[in-house]
């Protein structure tokens, strides 16, 4: 039985020309450090009247060797990079910046490296830099980049204005000046540690933070953040209640569903929910790890898909959905966000995890506390599907391996982080709820979120037809077991408590074609078209493409020409929250927000159903 698929996308970018600032510029890595006597010169090696061949040769003339290089200069107005090979060229108004591919970065003693240009236009550069230093070699940069700033303070907050101050950073060269941040987006370049910000909107949350800059133009890491919230305007009031309510938010919607962050906000959805779990982080060797670097802290947003409305630089310390993450914290303080590792694709590396459960834990803590972003997220969610079960794959850890792995989480994340996994929903006898400690392990994790959906689909391409999403069983059901009633019940008969558990919704529908029966239970072809999937479509495009026929078991369906489908709607959502709220469930959780409509008529069902 296969419970759910996610679909991946992952982006290859070749970039041999000059394109956009993307992840050669991220300025998250240590910046480059050059070796005594380093130059870096430049040619024209030709000239066709209106534009020209250049290249710059990188020469280490020191005694030790260059692990990578930098190179800038400034273009008059009018001259400037059409292509480039050999080096990712960027620019930032009339100031270009080449940095090293990730074959010709090191420079033992006494080599040479070039790349090369087209260009229009037939102006020369000027003040070239080499690593942040002369390109004549005669100076050496510092040592070691500076700390990060004290947190900033904030006083004198007024409707449109606030200032900040923070404590100096330290270095061993001096430190130059400091950026401040807001929202994750520079604002300002000052020389004292204090600033005063203008020209804010009434009645809103922004989030600051400071990062130094030393003599050798190195930078350091962000300060910690502080929120502030603008007096006077008015705010949307979060969800009442005690009640988690819980999406995802995948990393790759920002691709083929160009669905961002910044479509929390528009929807409404941000107003009406808890919580987000950010999908997904990838479990190999044994170590938590990046999924996409490039979504989660490097594709720059424009403006109008950022939610602060600023548009990401070239040079700012973070970017991707954990930057607009951040940025949506500021504007909703009441949101916590929690970065889930595995999901159906990624749950094959958990049973190396387990073998040593206290080295993966340091593993997640390192990435999730990273610097960086630590700011962005309030805790850790585990996704494995399945332990000791079949999934994709098929895990054979142990019964044990699920309680001892999320004992460890817990002893390293401590009590101030949030720590919570995505569980089955097999309520079969014998079945996954069965074979692994969930009770055992329920002591150490905030909530479950039940995966209360995909129990039926076109996997089985003949049919019988089945909803999905069954709330409670029903005649005809072709498994017993398969509910959401029958495994929340078999959680609790097995000791985790009610308010440790959430309900899961789909945000989406399965669906059979050659079908010509309305009720379930009918014969079928195979799977349905689907826009990403066969078998499996939004709800959004379902609410009109093929709207709900009948209900049972607390779920709709819909037969459509010679389609059926399953799906929940704002009606069917009502009804699960109400049993949720009577069986002490601790809230909802859903998969996944882009599967809603653009004024996110699911999610305000989830909320006023738990209010």
């Amino acid at each position: 039985m296969r419970f759910r698929q996610r679909a991946r996308h992952r982006t290859v970018a070749g970039l041999t020309t000059l394109l956009l600032p993307l992840a050669a510029l991220v300025g998250l890595a240590g910046p480059a450090h050059a070796a005594a006597g380093a130059k870096a010169t430049y040619t024209k090696t030709q000239d066709w009247g209106t534009g020209f061949e250049g290249k710059w040769t990188v020469t280490n003339t020191g005694t030790t060797s260059i692990s990578s290089w930098t190179v800038e200069w400034d273009f008059p107005s009018g001259t400037s990079v059409t292509s480039a090979w050999d080096a990712d060229v960027t620019s930032s108004g009339n100031h270009w910046t080449a940095k090293n591919k990730s074959y010709n970065g090191t420079l033992a003693a006494g080599a040479s490296i070039s790349f090369g240009f087209n260009g229009s236009g037939s102006g020369s550069p000027s003040n070239c830099k080499l690593n942040g230093d002369s390109c004549d070699g005669t100076t050496v940069p510092g040592d070691a980049a500076p700390s990060a700033p004290g947190t900033p303070t904030a006083s004198a907050i007024t409707d449109t204005s606030v200032k900040l101050s923070w404590s100096a950073a330290t270095d061993d060269k001096g430190v130059k000046n400091y950026d401040v941040l807001r929202d994750g987006a520079k604002v300002a370049t000052v020389t004292t540690t204090s600033y005063s910000d203008t020209g804010l909107t009434a009645g809103t949350d922004y989030s600051y933070t400071v990062q130094a800059r030393d003599t050798a133009d190195q930078t350091g890491p962000v300060s910690g953040a502080v929120a502030v919230h603008t007096t006077g305007g008015t705010t949307d009031p979060p969800p009442t209640g005690n009640k988690v309510r819980l999406g995802y938010f995948t990393e790759w919607g920002i691709y083929g569903r160009n669905y961002n962050v910044k479509n929390l906000v528009t929807s409404g959805s941000a107003a009406k929910i808890t919580h987000i779990n950010y999908a997904f982080g990838n479990v190999t060797n044994g170590q938590c790890a990046i999924g996409d670097s490039y979504a989660d802290y490097d594709k720059a947003f424009t403006a109008d898909q950022s939610v602060s409305g600023t548009a990401d630089t070239w040079d700012q310390p973070l970017r991707g959905n954990f930057n607009q993450l951040r940025q949506l914290k500021a504007k909703y303080p009441n949101i916590k966000v929690l970065w889930s590792f595995g999901g159906w694709t990624w749950s094959g590396g958990f049973a190396q995890a387990a073998a040593n459960p206290t080295a993966f834990a340091q593993s997640c803590y390192n990435l999730v506390e990273d610097p960086r972003w630590a700011d962005v997220f309030d805790g850790i969610d585990i996704d494995w599907e399945y332990p000791n079960a079949c999934g994709l794959s098929c895990d054979t850890s142990g019964a044990a391996a699920y309680k001892n792995l999320m004992q460890a989480l817990r002893a390293k994340f401590g009590s101030n982080n949030l720590v919570t996994a995505a569980t089955t929903a097999d309520g079969s006898s014998g079945g996954k709820i069965d074979a692994a400690d969930y009770a055992g392990a329920a002591q150490y994790v905030d909530w479950y979120n039940v995966m209360t959906y995909d129990f039926f689909g076109a996997w089985a391409a003949q049919g019988p037809t089945a909803p999905h999403s069954p709330l409670t069983s029903y005649s005809g059901i072709p498994t017993a077991g398969f509910t959401t009633a029958d495994a929340i019940a078999k959680y609790k008969a097995k000791g985790v408590p009610a308010s440790k558990l959430l309900i899961g919704i789909g945000f989406y529908g399965r669906g059979w074609t050659g079908v010509t029966q309305d009720a379930p239970g009918g014969t079928a072809t195979g799977p349905a078209a689907g826009t990403y999937e066969q078998g499996i479509e939004d709800y959004k495009v379902l609410k009109t493409s093929c709207p709900a026929t009948g209900t049972i078991a607390g779920t709709a369906y819909a037969h459509c020409g010679s389609n059926w489908w399953s799906y929940d709607t704002p009606a069917t959502i009502g009804t699960k929250m109400t049993w949720a709220k009577n069986q002490g469930l601790g809230g909802a959780f859903f998969w996944e927000f882009s599967g809603d409509t653009s004024n996110g008529e699911l999610v305000s069902a989830i909320n006023s159903g738990l209010s």
